[in-house]
């Protein structure tokens, strides 16, 4: 399902030289079906456990099933292209009621994060963990395998996501055993998925490289081939046939570790996840990384649930730090023409006549948060706004400010060049809207320049930082009463 969301190169093995393929979808179904299916189950789920084990938990979950967040635990290579689905699976499953609703109530976390979370938690981090340490984390799950690099209160991921796995290792183990079998009566496929399923639950957990025959116990006593050794319902494969099943897989993983680390000096690589207690593969990295310097770290618990667990722990975290603005954030202004700015002389061909009389220039970027601006909980700022109209407005129902985000590594003064085109690395970052139509009764003219009469909107757009997400709404004052529009998500704003 993950690697089937994913864009390529992450959601494909086209070019990958895997020799395991992603088998498609059944006919008729999409994967919208599947993922709505999947989170419906693991909700209800969630919702008969907490009902059936906490006391009084059906009234408890009724009371608080419209607060409660939602964490969804994606692979690092996800963006917003794969959250937006996520999201729109989840309202379609029922877990949230609305759009809206999912911007407030669904929080994503990459599974590196997670699972470092996770891992600090279960590994004796005192010993080695440290202010400026550089560490790096691999996270060898079901179907992807997630190394990323982490500086201790510096956290700075550097991805590289291969498509490698656990799942991957049965593949190669089907096709061994169809291959070692194709002249055998157990070559079927019904006996091979029984061969599979053994050797996911025992053999490949199992397996350290050192055991020179490995048993797969599949059927019953009168089973019998001895030619390909089959006896009594069981196979005997040697230690080259299970080891070839690693060896894709093992060598993706160790790939990815060695590019993540190449020219820097790591002194600890953190092993999480399902696959990631394979006594082969963790004999195989230490093997790799104990003679360059880098301790193997494991947990000392199970870790199939890292991710899920590690999710928990970051976002109980992330309600007491302080989270840094991933952009500079502000919005589109008009401000007056003066012929002695060179800016405003450079777009003199885009000036044009304001309701109130004046000459202004569009493109000023007036900015609101600077990226790397780190806001605790009590983080809430105002901006005040104006629209001016020549004659007097007959709805204000939709209105709407466009919040933007600058990308780029140097500040900028605009949001276009020369010419009144957006500057490349500027867009938008979200929509703040809010019906404005109580205002009417209340605007007055104003007298502008030269004579000039104008019709004024004024409000002020309120930025707040509550939980991991940046909130802003529309406030504006009626009849001398504070008003405040619906909470808009900035989205992607936070690191």
């Amino acid at each position: 399902m993950k690697i089937s969301d994913n864009p390529p190169p992450y959601g494909s093995n086209e070019g990958s030289g895997t020799t395991i393929e992603i088998p498609p979808l059944p006919r008729g179904v999409n994967l919208t079906q599947v993922y709505v299916a999947f989170l419906l189950y693991m909700f209800n789920c969630t919702k008969t456990f907490f009902e059936t084990n906490t006391p009084n938990g059906i009234a408890i979950w009724n009371r608080l099933k419209n607060d409660m967040v939602i964490i969804l635990c994606t692979p690092n290579g996800w963006d917003a292209a794969q959250q937006g689905f996520m999201k729109r699976a989840a309202q379609q499953a029922g877990m949230v009621s609305s759009e809206d609703d999912a911007d407030l109530r669904i929080e994503f976390v990459t599974e590196g994060e997670a699972s470092v979370h996770y891992a600090l938690a279960r590994t004796h981090s005192q010993t080695w963990l440290r202010k400026g340490a550089m560490f790096a984390v691999t996270d060898a799950g079901g179907s992807t395998v997630d190394s990323t690099l982490y500086e201790c209160k510096e956290m700075t991921p550097k991805l590289i996501l291969e498509e490698a796995g656990g799942v991957f290792v049965d593949r190669a183990a089907q096709v061994m055993l169809k291959e070692k079998l194709k002249e055998s009566r157990f070559g079927d496929d019904a006996s091979i998925h029984d061969m599979v399923e053994i050797f996911e639950k025992k053999t490949k957990r199992l397996f350290n490289g050192t055991q020179d025959s490995n048993v797969i116990d599949f059927g019953g006593r009168r089973d019998n081939d001895r030619a390909h050794n089959i006896i009594q319902g069981k196979i005997t494969l040697t230690r080259n046939e299970v080891g070839s099943t690693f060896d894709d897989v093992t060598m993706r993983t160790v790939n990815s570790c060695l590019k993540l680390l190449r020219g820097r000096k790591i002194q600890h690589l953190l092993l999480v996840g399902g696959f990631g207690e394979s006594p082969y593969l963790r004999s195989r990295l230490k093997e790799t990384f104990t003679s360059k310097g880098t301790e193997v770290v494991t947990v000392e618990e199970p870790s199939k649930k890292a991710a899920a667990e590690g999710a928990t722990i970051w976002f109980t975290k992330q309600l007491v730090v302080a989270r840094a603005s991933r952009y500079t954030i502000g919005i589109d202004v008009c401000p007056p023409y003066d012929a002695n700015n060179r800016d405003h002389v450079l777009r003199r061909s885009l000036i044009y006549n304001d309701a109130d009389g004046r000459q202004r220039i569009p493109g000023e970027f007036e900015v609101w948060i600077n990226k790397d601006f780190k806001m605790d909980q009590n983080f809430r700022k105002e901006y005040d706004c104006r629209n001016h109209y020549s004659t007097r407005p007959t709805t204000l129902q939709r209105f709407s400010v466009e919040v933007l985000a600058w990308e780029g590594e140097v500040a900028t003064k605009w949001t276009n060049d020369g010419s009144g085109a957006r500057l490349p690395r500027m867009r938008r970052l979200c929509i703040v809207q809010g019906d404005l139509s109580p205002l009417l009764p209340y605007l007055t003219q104003q007298n502008g320049v030269n004579g000039s009469r104008y019709w004024c909107v004024e409000y002020k757009v309120l930025i707040t930082f509550g939980g991991t997400k940046l909130k802003a709404r529309l406030q504006w004052t009626e009849g001398g009463r504070t008003r405040e529009g619906p909470i808009q998500v900035v989205p992607d704003s936070l690191a």
